[in-house]
């Protein structure tokens, strides 16, 4: 598959709203300007959603404005103990009003409510800090989290794709293996983040979407050998024959894959989420690998037109994968996900 690759910056949009250059990117190439934005306010759709893998446990944090609908989002996963919990307060017609910042690369991003809040500070000089408190998150108790992203690799999935309907496109940023140091604090008991063994993912978009679209999305960030290591897979959506957004990550450079394509266990019929494993396998044969679940972080939400059905399925890699240069890295047991999600909105 012949991909093409952004290499200078451009503004992302022209004046009638469409993408000016579809294809992926290593850096934050593309401007973003909402000016150019053709669409409704309504039918905007933007967030930054951070990933943070502890040992045995994770967090996940997130702060959307899809124009219609507002969504703060904090998750808390125990893979050791077997349980979940996420509790997202949505906020009404916030359009644009949120004030995400127009890159990634510098900007706060803030949102609060009642009995929480959260922040996402960055002021352009490597390091990332996650703030995020929430009352009664789990049997009455307050959650409190205090994350540093440091390490930012050189290069990252940057892609912009294109839909089958004028005006619409999807902006989007996937920054894996930033080193993660910090505490979750849920009442009395203290997660840690260690930076020589944690990593955070920031998965930061822009677009306008069509209606009615299915995404998936896998991610994994560990160390090899000393050496950090991940990937980002995903399709489902769009107008993919420009690129992908599949590629690993090795020493802070990225490697393009063409299609990845995923492979859920069915059973009668129906899509098997736990209990067998899911298989990831590329079209160039750079990439095999399967997920054994943990932990699906499902939720169904469905209000008249609106609708999302998410499954985040956690659990432990193994395979291998082959960089552009030839060399093969092998890994076997890292905690990563893989979701589908539907949504209708």
């Amino acid at each position: 598959m012949l991909q093409h690759e952004i290499t200078a910056p451009i503004p992302l949009l022209d004046e009638r709203g469409n993408l000016t250059e579809p294809g992926f990117a290593r850096k934050l190439l593309p401007v973003y300007d909402r000016s150019r934005i053709r669409a409704r306010a309504d039918r905007r759709k933007e967030w930054d959603y951070y990933l943070v893998m502890g040992e045995g446990f994770a967090l996940a944090l997130t702060v959307a404005d899809n124009g219609y609908m507002g969504l703060d989002s904090i998750s808390l996963l125990d893979f050791e103990e077997g349980w979940q919990v996420t509790r997202s307060p949505m906020r009404l017609l916030p359009m644009g009003r949120t004030g995400l910042p127009a890159t990634s690369e510098r900007g706060n991003t803030v949102s609060t409510g009642r009995g929480y809040s959260i922040l996402f500070r960055n002021e352009g000089e490597g390091r990332r800090e996650l703030l995020a408190h929430m009352e009664n998150f789990r049997d009455g108790q307050t959650l409190d989290a205090h994350v540093v992203l440091t390490g930012e690799p050189e290069e990252s999935m940057v892609i912009c794709t294109p839909f089958d309907k004028p005006g619409h496109f999807y902006y989007n940023q996937k920054i894996n293996c930033m080193a993660a140091s910090g505490t979750v604090k849920l009442g009395e008991r203290t997660y840690p983040f260690l930076p020589g063994r944690d990593f955070g993912t920031l998965d930061w978009g822009r677009g306008v979407w069509t209606y009615h679209n299915t995404w998936y999305w896998s991610s994994l960030s560990t160390r090899v050998e000393g050496v950090p290591f991940g990937f980002n897979l995903g399709y489902g959506f769009g107008d993919t024959s420009h690129a992908t957004e599949n590629m690993l990550f090795y020493g802070g450079k990225a490697h393009k894959l063409g299609r990845v394509r995923f492979h859920i266990p069915r059973e009668r019929g129906f899509e098997r989420f736990t209990g067998a494993d899911w298989a990831f396998i590329s079209d160039d044969g750079r990439l095999e690998a399967v997920m054994t679940p943990v932990m699906d972080r499902a939720a169904c939400t469905s209000a008249g037109i609106i609708k999302s059905d998410q499954h985040q399925v956690f659990g432990r890699f193994r395979g291998s994968a082959v960089l552009g240069g030839g060399r093969t890295i092998y890994f076997d047991g890292p905690m990563g996900f893989a979701e589908k999600v539907e949504n209708k909105w």
